[in-house]
């Protein structure tokens, strides 16, 4: 049996969880495509899944591997214009994940990696990225000349956003802290809020919608920016349908799909230069541990990676 090195979890539970082991390599089923992993990216859902706080990884999932999203090269006949040998990166979605050798995921949720990054800061992209696009695009509406406020926004979703919505044409308008107010400020947001000594209710209204990446009462709060018929689009927590009804606001949570066509879309903006790319921190394979120490610890201007292999 040919195997693969992973790191995986058989419980949930603090960082003693993480399990490096050699497992064997998986075999695609139809419409499925494996994939060398050359690096893959950290995100909160790791953590989470691996504290047993995120309920679409059940105990009868276990064992599991971790990483949601990953860059790599095509290891199996694919078809639709992929060879052997291709540059991709893609979202696993909820299946067994990318903090391994090999990964095996649907052929819709791949995109040729953007030829104007490597491996390492493509695997930055797809998950925080999607999420983004998803949450402006799909479930927002933004549209060119409209206010858009970000939440969160020096962060892995966050840094998108503020990118994504600008290179729709909105205004954009941020909240940061410490030294991510310059770094947000650098991205192109027409306005960052220091919401450590500002109070964005106080200075910000009438915006089309508030992308919130924080919840509790950052979202309580959001409401009285809000114009009638804007949107309050999160991904932490489920805002009041009474509250969006009262107002005159549309109003949900969502979790973010894989969809290699909008990474197709968003690999061309990072190729022309309107979507720039951050990665706070590398770390090797080995010391996975020790990247999700960081992870969880927070405030990152930017993505963490998962060197994997050489490239």
């Amino acid at each position: 049996m040919d195997t693969m090195r992973a790191v995986r979890i058989h419980h949930f539970g603090g960082l003693e969880a993480l399990q490096p082991e050699n497992v064997a390599i998986p075999s695609p089923a139809a419409g499925e495509v494996r994939v060398k992993v050359f690096a893959a990216g950290l995100n909160p859902v790791d953590y989470k899944t691996r504290a047993g706080k995120y309920p679409l990884v059940r105990e009868d999932k276990l064992p599991y591997t971790l990483g949601r999203d990953f860059a790599g090269r095509v290891d199996t006949p694919a078809g639709d214009g992929l060879e052997v040998g291709d540059a991709v990166y893609g979202f696993v979605g909820q299946g067994q994940g990318a903090f391994a050798e090999y990964v095996v995921v649907g052929r819709d949720a791949l995109a040729p990696k953007p030829a104007s990054l490597d491996f390492r800061t493509a695997a930055a992209v797809p998950l925080a990225a999607l999420t983004a696009w998803q949450g402006l695009f799909d479930h927002g509406g933004v549209l060119a000349g409209q206010r858009v406020l970000i939440h969160a926004a020096s962060g892995g979703v966050g840094h998108f956003a503020v990118q994504l919505a600008r290179a729709e044409g909105a205004e954009v308008i941020a909240t940061a802290s410490g030294d991510g107010v310059e770094f947000v400020r650098s991205l192109g947001a027409d306005r960052v809020i220091d919401y450590r000594h500002e109070a964005f209710e106080q200075i910000v209204r009438d915006v089309d919608m508030v992308f919130d990446l924080v919840g509790g009462d950052t979202q309580a709060r959001s409401w009285q920016v809000l114009k009638e018929g804007g949107a309050l689009v999160s991904t932490i927590q489920a805002p009041s349908q009474e509250l969006a009804a009262e107002r005159g606001i549309r109003a949900t949570r969502y979790t973010a799909r894989p969809d290699g066509g909008q990474l197709t879309e968003i690999g061309g903006l990072i190729d022309c230069g309107m979507v720039k790319v951050r990665v706070a921190a590398a770390f090797h394979f080995r010391d996975a541990v020790e990247a999700e120490r960081r992870l969880e610890q927070g405030h990152l201007r930017g993505k963490l990676v998962l060197e994997v292999a050489p490239s």
